[in-house]
């Protein structure tokens, strides 16, 4: 998870309210709301908790942005194949009021991205 030595220490805030920053840039394209991602990610509470990651099942993740958080839809669209983001998403681009395994609800959900492929 090599992260560029000049990487933001603070967040870009966008007109939705999600939170990001790149943490590895790449010239690579960039992924449209439609496209099928291949990705490694690590997902964490505001308490650092862990509930999901990729990582630890040493197996990259694909699916399409169209059927994911909604935070992942649009944040995933502002890095590069070979970049790699971290977001902090929080509840109403997330999972709002729902509970998922792990995940109280109206959580910020917090995700170290890497972006290998787009199909």
């Amino acid at each position: 998870m090599a992260i560029d030595d000049d990487a933001p220490t603070e967040f870009t805030t966008t007109e939705s309210g999600l939170k990001y920053r790149i943490l590895r840039k790449s010239d690579g394209p960039k992924p449209g709301p439609s496209d099928t991602v291949t990705v490694d990610y690590s997902g964490t509470l505001d308490d650092g908790t862990v509930f999901d990651s990729s990582y630890n099942r040493n197996q990259p993740t694909t699916f399409p942005l169209s059927g994911v958080i909604p935070g992942w839809t649009e944040g995933l669209q502002l890095v590069g194949e070979g970049g790699m983001i971290e977001l902090e998403i929080p509840a109403i681009l997330g999972y709002a009021g729902q509970s998922q395994p792990g995940i109280p609800p109206n959580s910020t959900l917090h995700f170290k991205v890497e972006l290998h492929d787009i199909r």
